[in-house]
């Protein structure tokens, strides 16, 4: 019972740094109809911004913003305007194609430039293991994960739901036109939907950069693994997103320990496999109907 009680809180760490990258491949979705398959590739930039910040003599925590920054800039703002923006008119495969190429050359760049080996990247907590229950012991490291990770996952639903932008934003994400009609700046929040993405993004690659090393090809399993639950949870739903996030993490964790180390990459795909087949929308997802 204790070992499963660790795998838990495990899980649950893991699963909500992918929870944080399926959001944004929802927000994006629900307010710009664009899907990032270059999304594992934005997690795992931010980290290379950090390193070579402190490389510049910046202390650790500035250089965490300074990556923030740097990512909302790079890969939020002139993502949205050099990519997106051109293509947003020609339909979803142009879009598609892009952002799988997008990928590849930020891959590369990062092997090219900075370095094809693996990088230690500092943690924010110490890894030292602290005991929650009698018998239950958990790394510091992972506490601290979940924890910023629950934190920034919190902050963004009180904005979407409190705040008056979050409110235009989710306006704009179910009907841009009718949010247009309405006097919402339609644009600009598309804009902070972009903005938002990347800062997600790069709180994932500094929460998971510590646990994985930063490496360049962290990109194609964190893409594939934030897609899958993006789906699972329900494409059209923050909330889903969310929720697929964590179901997936503390399954990996639970079919490591149980199944098998070998075949953990392949729980998530089965899962994916039988939400398609039995509920299409994703576990909390809404159907959506259009007129053909």
């Amino acid at each position: 019972m204790t070992d499963l009680l660790q795998l838990l809180i495990a899980g649950l760490a893991t699963g909500a740094i992918y929870a944080l990258a399926a959001i944004g491949f929802t927000l994006l979705w629900q307010t710009s109809q664009t899907i990032n398959f270059a999304q594992g590739e934005f997690v795992m930039v931010p980290a290379f911004f950090a390193l070579i910040a402190m490389k510049l003599g910046i202390p650790y925590v500035a250089a965490l913003v300074v990556a923030i920054l740097m990512s909302m800039l790079l890969l939020g703002a002139a993502f949205r305007y050099a990519v997106v923006g051109p293509l947003l008119n020609r339909g979803v495969l142009p879009l598609v194609i892009s952002t799988i190429a997008l990928g590849i050359i930020l891959k590369e760049s990062v092997k090219d430039i900075y370095s094809a080996e693996a990088q230690v990247f500092p943690t924010l907590l110490p890894d030292r293991n602290v005991t929650l229950l009698p018998g239950v012991t958990i790394s510091l490291a992972q506490i601290g994960v979940l924890v910023v990770a629950l934190i920034t996952i919190g902050g963004l639903q009180w904005f979407l739901a409190g705040t008056r932008t979050g409110r235009q934003m989710q306006a704009t994400a179910q009907n841009p036109t009718v949010a247009r009609i309405l006097g919402v700046p339609v644009e600009r929040m598309i804009l902070y939907t972009f903005l938002i993405n990347a800062g997600l993004a790069a709180m994932a690659s500094i929460l998971v950069s510590p646990i994985y090393l930063a490496k360049f090809s962290n990109g194609e399993t964190l893409g594939l693994i934030a897609f899958v639950a993006a789906i699972v949870g329900g494409f059209n739903q923050v909330r889903g997103a969310i929720a697929g996030g964590l179901l997936v993490g503390v399954l990996d964790n639970l079919a490591a320990a149980y199944v098998s180390t070998a075949y953990r990459q392949a729980i998530p795909l089965i899962l994916l496999v039988l939400v398609i087949l039995f509920r299409p929308q994703g576990l909390l997802g809404r159907k959506e109907e259009r007129a053909v």
